[in-house]
Order: C-alpha cells, then sequence, then structure tokens
C-alpha cells in the first residue's frame, strides 16, 4: 500500500482523498508513521523543553480553567516583548503543552514571549470542548499578559499540526494580531473516516464546524500558512487550500512550503534563534 502520490500544492485535488480506501486514508494523515525517527525526535523536544522549563523567569502551569490541562506556560522575552500564544499538536488526543517548550530557544532570543497552551484531550473532550477551552485561554491572557510583563497590544498565535488548527479556529478573536499557521489540518472531514476519529468521535456536522476552511472569518487578522516540503502530501494539500481561501476572502495571507522540511523537522526550523524560518516568523509578528 502506497499513498497516491500527487505533485505540487497547486496541484491538490481535495475530492480524491473519497476514493480511497482506509488503509490509505489512514496513511494519509500519520505523521508519526511517515518520518523515520519521529518518536526519538519528541523524546528530544522533552529533554530540551524540560531545560527550557527550569528557566529562573519562566511562569508555568498558570491556570486559565478548572480542568486538570488548562494551564498555561509564560516564557519571558523582556518587558514589553509581544507574546505569541503556541497550540500543541498531537492530533487532539496526544501530547502536552510540556512537549514545545524548547520553541522558546528560537522565540526569546528574537524578541518574543511564549505562552503555551495546554488543552483537554479527546476522548475525555470533544472537539467542540477542545476550540472553546482554546478561545478560553486567549480571553485568560488578555487579562493576564500586562501583569506577566509582557506587550498588552493583543496576542500573536501560532499552532503546529491540530494546533494549527485549533489557532485558525480563533483567528477572529478581539485580542489576535496576526497568526503562523504550521503543518495543520483545516478540513476535519477527511480526519473523520479515519484511524483518529476513533477518540475523537466525530460526526459529519462536528467535522464542519471544526473546519477552518469553512469558517474563514469575514474580517481577521495577517496570516501565514506554512508547510514543510516534504510533508505528507494531504498535509500540503490543506494548507494550500486553507491560505487559498484566505486569501478569496480578502484577507491578508502569505502561504509558502519550507523547502524539505518534514512534520517534525519544520518545528526544528522554529527553535533555531538564527534560522530562516525562527527569524521569517519573529520579523513578520513583530510587524503585526
Amino acid at each position: 500500500m502506497s499513498i497516491p502520490v500527487i505533485g505540487q500544492a497547486r496541484d491538490f485535488r481535495a475530492s480524491a482523498w473519497r476514493a480511497w480506501d482506509r488503509e490509505t486514508l489512514d496513511a494519509a494523515y500519520n505523521n508519526a508513521a511517515a518520518v523515520a525517527g519521529s518518536a526519538e525526535c519528541v523524546v528530544d523536544w522533552e529533554r530540551r523543553s524540560e531545560k527550557a522549563r527550569s528557566r529562573a523567569d519562566a511562569r508555568l502551569d498558570l491556570r486559565y480553567g478548572p480542568a486538570p490541562r488548562q494551564t498555561i506556560d509564560f516564557i519571558p522575552a523582556g518587558p514589553g516583548a509581544p507574546t505569541l500564544v503556541f497550540f500543541h499538536g498531537g492530533y487532539w488526543q496526544s501530547r502536552s503543552k510540556h512537549t514545545f517548550t524548547f520553541l522558546a530557544d528560537g522565540l526569546v532570543p528574537n524578541g518574543i514571549s511564549l505562552a503555551l497552551v495546554g488543552y483537554t484531550l479527546a476522548p475525555e473532550a470533544t472537539l467542540d470542548q477542545i476550540a472553546a477551552e482554546s478561545r478560553s485561554a486567549l480571553d485568560f491572557l488578555v487579562r493576564t499578559v500586562p501583569s506577566l510583563g509582557a506587550s498588552s497590544d493583543g496576542l500573536r498565535l501560532a499552532g503546529w499540526s491540530a494546533g494549527a488548527q485549533l489557532a485558525a479556529m480563533v483567528l477572529d478573536h478581539r485580542a489576535v494580531r496576526a497568526a503562523f499557521l504550521a503543518s495543520g489540518v483545516y478540513d476535519l472531514e477527511p480526519i473523520r473516516h479515519t484511524y483518529l476519529n476513533e477518540k475523537l468521535a466525530m460526526d459529519e456536522a462536528c467535522a464542519l464546524r471544526n473546519s477552518p476552511l469553512h469558517h474563514v472569518p469575514a474580517a481577521g487578522p495577517p496570516t501565514w500558512v506554512v508547510a514543510g516540503g516534504a510533508e505528507l502530501p494531504e498535509l500540503r494539500r490543506q494548507s494550500a487550500e486553507l491560505a487559498a481561501a484566505h486569501t478569496r476572502a480578502g484577507l491578508a495571507c502569505t502561504h509558502w512550503e519550507e523547502p524539505g522540511a518534514d512534520h517534525f523537522s519544520i518545528l526544528e526550523r522554529l527553535a533555531d534563534p538564527a534560522g530562516s524560518l525562527a527569524r521569517r516568523m519573529a520579523s513578520a509578528l513583530m510587524r503585526a
């Protein structure tokens, strides 16, 4: 079995997946299986993140709600620095904010404070509930970042993988100044037909409600949509389609594919303070 080979992003066909059998469709969204060494990569992220959380100035587990995972870690870049709010990946059912604190290594030296959002995972929460938690986290940060010494001029968003979907769902929040979406999924109908839905338990209406591709805001912040050039074709297609939908709606949106990056190595490029992707994101978000 192999995933159908599709060409450049502009040639992706939105309906192609409907003709695939279950095994092919499962593989089309299985990032861990597609990237050799992905498990070791995540272990390394956790090691580096533990070190980043040990910073003396880190503010850990700030509570924005009563559920165990409804907490935020804040890594400051200095007085008055803008805040980037990061939503982690894991297909809404695995991982935690603790795995991704290493991203501060690329952001803080570029003058951006990092707020990592935790949220309840499926099956303990539905996607509707997770989306609502994401919005609550932003409400909390609007109230809280001034007391943390950060700029009060609004929030910048970022998300990776499933976290990019969560960030895209709250682009209409009044405090959002800009968004950087990496390696995301923005139409959840294909996901509904894969192994991933065993815990998510989405029906068609839920998938539609939580698909940013079908809920482009009438007005929204500048948005950067990036996928790795070595990503699974379905993720590259979905990124291209979201960017095209924003452009059709008259919203400011920049889309590109990071050459040679896969679903995991793209985050390494954000964690490198001298790397082109980290600096490009920092420059874009600082201007917003």
